[in-house]
């Protein structure tokens, strides 16, 4: 067996301490000229938490992130800032470099209508980063420029309300599935995770109206759906602070399995898509991604059928619509079910608004929903409670990039530079601010029906779930109507009862709540645990 001699060893050494000293070096120059920038701004008069010459906001940050259970999300963090240094104001900086991008949030909405309407900052790259795995940057979310103008256009007639009210059948359909589910868990008085039936059900939705597809998860498995799954599962966002999460070494072979099989299920997909579309008449209900195709040829003359080019992009687009689609909305319906639980006056009213337009009949409900689906927009109670839920308890916020030269102004008249920042639009803190939200914490819908001028009239650009703009959520009309149909459907016949004190029996380290809340928000938006549930039918449908 060779061995290396004595001064080959040396010069492998040397040569390993001259790469730790370079790596070394180029840590401190990086740290030096992050910690300068801060200071600058921080000597400016800029606002910013109490800030470390070397450790930046490190230690502010990890004191209060101390304070949340381990699984909260992100979003709970500027909302904590603002509590313990009030002086912040709703637009400050932060630095938690090397574990996260320099960060400017804004938290105030006419600020964050600079950056979204006025001049639209494109999407971060640690956003794209993030979701890469999964679409590989060939989507309408983190796309740019005139690519993200011309895909974005290819989409939106599939989105538009007019066309989706064609399609309601398939939300009562498969709303009428989880409501058997839901009867059959009744029945047998069982405790069950919300979340993951509300993710099933929203799940089938998409599936079938984006690729009129029918999934079938809420009864069975699908292979396409659970590597959908897995790939989520295993998507990090570069703020990990724990090392073997950030680089496991199983993550790439993990990425490219699970998209090998979601790839391979929605080739199989547009190659039926092709054919229908050639037999499909006028006045045939077409799924999204048929109608994105028509546009697509309809928008390249000289193109007669899919090309790669299409099929690239939209399978890349799909699972982006799948993954967005399912998430969000099924986290908003739980949270709709958490709160009318624990307001029963709510609920109440909710439920006596439905009757007079459905009734009482789970059969006249279900027709008229089918067969006269612009009732739903004759649902204003309904609506609010949807709009309160949100602005309590938002899914997402919107990661932009700063460009250089552009400068955001705050109601004081300040200047706050963009140019390197990770401009964070964080609707959290800005939906439980009473400045803007009288009772802030409280479930109020009834601030969504006064008149202007009344005290609780909501703020122009306060409420942000769906986000304002050009980039704002192409999927919104969906997800209303999908919530909307749920409600009615299974308040009609259900008392959803939470079960966290079951759960809380067992005794666990850490906290548990955020501000007094079990139901916190995980780093998806979802509700803790899953949201414990119990069903019970009510005794009018018995």
């Amino acid at each position: 067996m060779s061995r290396l001699s004595i001064p080959d060893a040396s010069r492998v050494t040397y040569a390993a301490g001259a790469v730790l000293w370079i790596l070394f070096a180029t840590f401190l120059i990086k740290l030096y000229v992050r910690r300068s920038r801060f200071l600058q701004l921080k000597r400016q008069g800029l606002p910013m938490p109490p800030y470390n010459p070397v450790l930046g906001h490190l230690l502010v940050v990890g004191k209060l992130m101390s304070t949340l259970p381990s699984d909260s999300n992100n979003q709970y963090l500027p909302g904590l800032l603002r509590r313990a240094y009030p002086e912040l104001g709703p637009n400050f900086y932060m630095d938690t470099w090397p574990f996260g991008s320099p960060m400017l949030l804004i938290c105030e909405p006419t600020t964050l209508h600079q950056i979204t309407q006025e001049h639209s900052l494109p999407k971060h790259p640690d956003l794209r980063e993030y979701l890469r795995p999964l679409a590989n940057g060939l989507d309408i979310v983190t796309m740019e420029g005139q690519m993200w103008k011309t895909w974005r256009t290819i989409y939106n007639p599939g989105f538009s309300l007019n066309h989706l009210m064609t399609l309601t059948q398939v939300l009562v359909e498969e709303t009428s599935i989880f409501c058997e589910i839901l009867r059959e868990l009744a029945q047998r008085q069982k405790m069950f995770r919300m979340k993951a039936l509300a993710d099933r059900l929203a799940m089938d939705v998409i599936g079938t109206v984006v690729l009129d597809t029918q999934l079938n998860t809420q009864r069975s498995e699908n292979t396409m759906v659970n590597a959908l799954k897995r790939q989520i599962r295993w998507l990090v966002f570069g703020s990990k602070i724990n090392p073997w999460e950030r680089w496991h070494p199983l993550r790439p072979f993990v990425h490219w399995y699970s998209n090998r099989q979601m790839n391979n299920y929605l080739h199989k997909e547009l190659d039926s898509h092709v054919s229908k579309l050639q037999v499909q008449s006028a006045t045939t209900k077409k799924s999204i991604i048929s109608l994105a195709l028509q546009t697509y040829l309809e928008d390249n003359d000289s193109k007669k059928s899919m090309d790669s080019t299409f099929r690239m992009f939209a399978i890349s687009q799909i699972k982006m619509f799948l993954f967005s689609g399912h998430d969000t909305t099924s986290s908003t319906i739980c949270y709709l079910f958490y709160l009318l639980s624990t307001n029963p006056s709510v609920l109440g009213r909710v439920r006596e608004e439905h009757t007079q337009i459905f009734g009482t009949s789970r059969v006249e409900r279900t027709r008229k929903l089918k067969e006269e689906p612009y009732l739903l927009n004759r649902l204003p109670y309904t609506i609010a409670v949807i709009k309160e839920t949100m602005r309590l308890f938002p899914v997402a916020s919107s990661l932009r990039s700063g460009e250089p030269g552009f400068n955001v102004r705050d109601t004081q008249g300040r200047l706050f530079p963009t140019d390197g920042f990770l401009v964070w639009a964080v609707s959290q803190p800005l939906h439980r601010d009473p400045t803007y939200w009288p009772q802030a914490d409280n479930f109020f819908p009834d601030r969504w029906l006064v008149e202007p001028g009344e005290l609780l009239y909501p703020v122009k650009g306060a409420w942000r779930p769906f986000e304002y703009g050009p980039r704002n959520c192409v999927g919104q009309e969906l997800a209303m109507m999908e919530m909307k149909v749920a409600l009615i459907m299974v308040l009609q016949e259900f008392d959803i009862e939470i079960a966290y004190e079951e759960l809380d029996r067992k005794p666990s380290r850490g906290p548990k709540t955020v501000n007094g809340e079990r139901a916190y928000q995980l780093p998806l938006g979802e509700p803790s645990d899953g949201l414990p549930c119990r069903a019970k039918q009510t005794a009018e449908i018995l």
